[in-house]
């Protein structure tokens, strides 16, 4: 399902309470409002409408997954056998149940899917590529590759 975020005109006061909002997101509106030099009011209403807007999309408490034992992260292509309608719709919605499953974008050029999982040690990878993406609807391949270090990784976008 694709969304409809409406189009929203960033001013600079928007553009620092994101930035802020980013970096902490549980802080309290006080403290965003005396960071981006705003009444609590102010700040709240400007906040408000970030989000009605779908400007914010939500809060969320960001895991570290090795802390979870999620030890390795894969980034994986999948190609299906056909790209008619039917066979994209029934993968996507089994992507969509599936929680081991944590990004999975469609994409343009020689493959299908690009998706991206973490797994706790060889044995879970082994499982996950013999027991899950498999039998996904319509997989006739899959290719990954395995993370060995992250370089940078953020959630935060420029604004």
């Amino acid at each position: 399902m694709r969304s409809k975020t409406a189009t929203l005109q960033l001013d600079a006061i928007d553009r620092a309470i994101l930035n802020a909002l980013q970096k902490d997101g549980r802080q309290s509106n006080q403290e965003l409002a005396q960071r981006v030099q705003l009444s609590a009011s102010a700040c709240l209403r400007r906040v408000k409408a970030l989000e009605e807007a779908g400007v914010i999309a939500g809060y969320v408490a960001l895991l570290n997954p090795k802390a979870i034992g999620r030890h390795g992260t894969s980034y994986t292509i999948i190609n299906l056998e056909s790209t008619q309608t039917q066979q994209l719709e029934a993968f996507e919605r089994a992507v969509r149940a599936m929680p081991e499953i944590l990004d999975c974008f469609y994409v343009a050029g020689t493959n299908d899917y690009l998706v991206r999982f973490v797994y706790r040690d060889a044995e879970d990878l082994e499982r996950l590529h013999t027991e899950v993406l498999p039998r996904l609807p319509g997989v006739v391949r899959s290719n990954s590759m395995l993370v060995l270090r992250t370089v940078k990784k953020t959630t935060a976008l420029a604004v």
